[in-house]
Order: C-alpha cells, then sequence, then structure tokens
C-alpha cells in the first residue's frame, strides 16, 4: 500500500544556503502548515533569471507540505502545474522534472487513481533509466518503490511482489525508500495470505524504521503499526491487531490531521478490525 511520502535525498541537507533553506528544517519538524506558508513566499520571488529554479523547487515544497496536510487534491493541480513548467524549462529527462513527476504519481494514488500513478511512476522508471547523471539510479529506485505500491493497490499482488524484491535487492541505503518497500512487500504477501511471511517483513521493516533518525522518520509515522495491525489481522490475532491500529490511527491523526491518506486508511483498517 502506499504508506508515506519518500522524502528525496536531496530536500533537506543541500538546501542550505538556499532561499528555502527554513522550509526544510520546518518539514521535517512536522510544521506542515508553516511550511506551506513558507515555501509559497519564496516563491513569490523575485528571483534572477539563472535562479529561477527556485521558484519551482519552492512550489513543489510547498505540494509536499499540502500533502501532509490532507489537501491532496490540491496538491495535484500545484503538481501539475510545476510538472509542466519543469518539462517546458529542463526537459522530460530532467532530475527535478522526474523529482516532481514521480511526487505527483504518488499523489495520484493519494486521491484513488491507482491506474494513473503506476502508469506515471513506470514512465519515470523508463525515463530515469536512461538518462544518465549520479542522481537518476537513485530516482529510478524511488520510482520502482512507487510503481510497487501502486501495483498492490491494484491488487496486482504478484507484480508488486517481484518489483519491491528487485528493488530491496539493489537499493540498499536505510532510507525512506527502503522502508516503503518492505512494508509494500507486507502488504502484498498478506494480499496474497502469506501472512507469515508479511510479519517478518514487517519486523524488518520495524527495526529499520527504529533506525532512522527522527526527522527522516516523521512521514513513516504510524506506517509500521499499521502495516502489523493489518498481517496480524489477516492471521487471525485480531485481540494483538487492534491496539496496533489504534496506535497507527492515533499518531497519524496527531501529525497530519483526518484527511490525510494516511490517517484514513489507519481509521478505515481499525473500523474494519471493529467490525469483524
Amino acid at each position: 500500500m502506499r504508506l508515506f511520502r519518500r522524502r528525496d535525498r536531496n530536500d533537506a541537507g543541500p538546501l542550505a544556503g538556499t532561499p528555502f533553506a527554513r522550509t526544510a528544517v520546518l518539514y521535517q519538524a512536522g510544521r506542515y502548515a508553516e511550511t506551506e506558508a513558507e515555501a509559497r513566499s519564496v516563491a513569490a520571488g523575485p528571483f534572477r533569471r539563472r535562479d529561477e529554479v527556485y521558484r519551482q523547487v519552492a512550489m513543489g515544497i510547498a505540494a509536499l507540505a499540502v500533502t501532509a496536510q490532507g489537501r491532496h487534491a490540491d496538491a495535484l493541480a500545484m503538481y501539475d502545474e510545476v510538472f509542466q513548467a519543469a518539462v517546458r524549462d529542463y526537459g522530460s529527462d530532467h532530475r527535478h522534472t522526474l523529482k516532481i513527476r514521480s511526487d505527483r504519481a504518488d499523489t495520484l494514488g493519494a486521491v484513488g487513481r491507482d491506474v494513473e500513478s503506476e502508469a506515471e511512476f513506470a514512465a519515470v522508471v523508463q525515463l530515469a533509466d536512461r538518462a544518465t547523471g549520479p542522481d537518476m539510479p537513485f530516482r529510478a529506485a524511488v520510482a520502482r518503490a512507487g510503481q510497487a505500491a501502486a501495483l498492490d493497490q491494484l491488487g496486482r499482488h504478484p507484480q508488486a511482489e517481484a518489483l519491491a524484491r528487485q528493488v530491496l535487492a539493489t537499493h540498499h541505503e536505510p532510507d525512506l525508500t527502503r522502508l516503503g518497500l518492505r512494508l509494500t512487500l507486507a502488504y502484498t504477501l498478506s494480499g496474497q495470505d502469506r501472512h507469515t511471511e508479511a510479519l517478518a517483513e514487517v519486523q524488518r521493516a520495524d527495526v529499520l524504521c527504529r533506525n532512522l533518525s527522527q526527522g527522516d522518520s516523521r512521514p513513516a509515522t504510524g506506517a509500521v503499526d499499521k502495516a502489523a495491525a493489518m498481517v496480524l489481522f489477516g492471521l487471525g490475532r485480531t485481540a494483538e491487531a487492534r491496539p496496533r491500529a489504534v496506535a497507527a490511527y492515533d499518531a497519524r491523526l496527531a501529525l497530519f490531521g483526518p484527511d490525510h491518506y494516511g490517517t484514513c486508511s489507519a481509521k478505515a483498517l481499525l473500523d474494519r478490525i471493529d467490525g469483524a
């Protein structure tokens, strides 16, 4: 399942010294409304012609913050605009364009347009695989992780499993992308009624999440608890599943609010458990 926004490794430290360095600090602290306001202020400019890219980057950060507040339709409209500008200014295979397109694909999934989401992630994979540059392997790995999550949402579990395992075999960095892959694998194994294997993946994801810094793990808040609840419920261990579902819902509600995709999906799982 789509679990959380994967934070690009270029969204934090490398922003130091740029006009929007403060937005990274605010975003990592979970202060999303302030992040949005700061990013929109930066995007308003003015910029010198050579620094015009800052406007698009700032709007991309604002869209991330809007997403984190659960305003997914608003975020999608923002990504549509920024993506068109990036293609116009940098071309379809530029790393900045691919970053925006990948984030847009993720947001398509958050509004339930999973077929389009999967297709967009697949397009990013193809472009990143053909392009050159030190960021492209990472960009391709992020897009494949998103594609695997979209395939899982579409019920195409064997394909999602195969893709998640493929990326896990090559992307070894202990980051949000690898965490998301572990949890997607747990969901797609559970979708194939392989709940014991899925539980082992949740346990691996739990260890990985605990080893991430607080700032890095914040977008994944509640994700491990939710996956654990889903798998335990699949195993018939309802008494263990419910507290994990409650923990996932409460954590996501506190950080992201009631309208966020992750909060809604956690609530749906809790309702399913209570109705069993």
